[in-house]
């Protein structure tokens, strides 16, 4: 699951409303090649997919992600194109019943939110082709199709870097809550380091409270408190609390000259705190969608398919194209050894020779 777009569950309600309201109530971007012709347009394969996002896209580089797979995927097929984006509950119901309205080729929706909306949708419109990303029904149903990530694998190569990089032999994470799901971000940050520099020890603290994934004060005292105990590489895995955990980076340096370094989720965090962050653990939405549709084209949906390295839909920041623009610290030519320990490391994941445990597994 996405750490920048969580939020707190809340029960989900069904709402009738017109498709007029519900494209009042919610952004729709022009579709790239054809415009919003849909299945009737007069151009191309006639093929059309709708993305549905929970939340607006705005700066949210996870569901930008997504927006460029859509996109990809209507000019692999020749097709078009329509995003809906959505800003609560309400909205994300209104959206997904427009969507099945306008009966498009396959209607592919981010996020766990959707998880029970599709359900409903799927039963109620057999013939319909839902493509889910980054979460999957309780239930399996013939027209719809989950993509999952393996986020562990990715963490794993993070925590290289770290154990790699750290002076004081002490590394971290700063979690959203203490589950199987969540320590996929903490237990393989921690495994990463001690494969490439045995002796490293590793902590993990957890938000928690209230609001484990937007409380930026707790995820900045949890990481202030893993800096005063000598951990000098940090995992940032706390949702839209990354932020904290960012400044008591940045804090830290300032008032002793040395501080901790971060890690960055789902998108390139360097731009929002540069010089604190190494890397990111990066989840390409974009990936997914583009596959997802053309598997589900190809006759092959209803199936639950996993992204991780080996399919590229997982990956960090530093293997990526673009690397000197990124602001990254892993991108300082000192680093260059340590970037190839990395791809190294990386290559074994993909190919099976090394096996990262999961520890939602």
């Amino acid at each position: 699951m996405s750490l920048l777009s969580l939020r707190t569950h809340t029960p989900l309600r069904l709402t009738a409303a017109t498709v007029g309201a519900v494209l009042l109530a919610t952004g729709c971007n022009a579709a790239a090649k054809n415009g919003d012709s849909g299945k009737n347009g007069d151009g191309g394969s006639g093929k059309s997919f709708t993305l549905v996002t929970p939340d607006p896209v705005a700066q949210n580089e996870f569901l930008k992600l997504a927006v460029t797979g859509v996109k990809a995927a209507a000019k692999a097929h020749d097709g078009s194109q329509k995003v809906f984006q959505s800003s609560d509950t309400d909205s994300r119901q209104q959206n997904v019943a427009s969507a099945v309205d306008s009966a498009p080729d396959v209607v592919a929706l981010v996020g766990f939110e959707f998880a029970d909306i599709v359900a409903q949708q799927a039963e109620a419109h057999p013939k319909q082709q839902f493509l889910l990303v980054d979460a999957c029904t309780k239930k399996t149903y013939k027209n719809v199709t989950c993509a999952v990530f393996r986020e562990h694998e990715a963490v794993f190569l993070a925590g290289a870097e770290a154990g790699l990089l750290t002076r004081s032999k002490k590394v971290g994470a700063v979690d959203v809550l203490d589950t199987p799901q969540f320590r996929r971000y903490s237990e393989p940050f921690a495994a990463g380091a001690k494969k490439v520099r045995p002796g490293v020890r590793s902590r993990t603290l957890f938000v928690g409270g209230q609001s484990p994934f937007n409380d930026a004060a707790r995820a900045k005292d949890q990481a202030a408190t893993l800096a005063s105990g000598g951990v000098d590489q940090v995992m940032a895995a706390a949702a839209a609390g990354n932020t904290g955990v960012f400044q008591a980076a940045k804090a830290g340096k300032s008032a002793h000259g040395k501080g901790f370094q971060a890690y960055g989720v789902d998108a390139n965090q360097c731009l929002t705190s540069p010089g604190e962050v190494v890397d990111n653990v990066l989840k390409k939405t974009d990936v997914a969608v583009e596959k997802g549709i053309g598997q589900i084209l190809d006759g092959k949906g209803g199936t639950t398919v996993s992204y991780g390295l080996k399919e590229g839909g997982m990956s960090l920041t530093g293997l990526e194209p673009g690397l000197a623009d990124s602001k990254c610290l892993i991108a300082e030519p000192d680093n260059d050894d340590v970037l190839a320990r990395v791809k190294k490391l990386r290559d074994d994941i993909a190919t099976g020779k090394l096996t990262v445990d999961d520890p939602a597994a």
